[in-house]
């Protein structure tokens, strides 16, 4: 089992991100390689945890990038020169491996 598979958990689930998958590679080769580098560094660096997250903030950026691509426009004029602060701008809100570790911790430590 993969790590996508992993956060994946329900058949409705693995369609929706299958479906994703399918929006992106019909996107022009810079927002598909974009889309993909993005995708990266969130499994990277963004440790999302929830599904609801990862669908809503992936969704969300095909949606930009399928507007941006309709008007001509390339991906920076959507996601700024700063494509990493672009994207912990979209975390921000999402929990995380580290929220989950830290209640973790905080749950464990002096509970005995």
């Amino acid at each position: 089992m993969n790590f996508i598979e992993k956060i994946i958990g329900s058949l409705d689930d693995k369609r929706e991100w299958k479906a994703m998958e399918r929006r992106a590679k019909a996107l022009p080769r810079e927002y598909h390689n974009a889309y993909k580098a993005i995708q990266n560094y969130m499994w990277t660096v963004g440790g999302l945890t929830d599904w609801k997250d990862i669908s809503r903030i992936f969704d969300g950026i095909l949606d930009l990038f399928e507007e941006g691509a309709a008007a001509g426009k390339k991906v920076t004029d959507l996601t700024g020169e700063d494509v990493a602060s672009f994207c912990e701008e979209l975390v921000k809100e999402a929990k995380t491996w580290k929220d989950k570790y830290r209640e973790k911790l905080n749950n464990t430590i002096g509970r005995d």
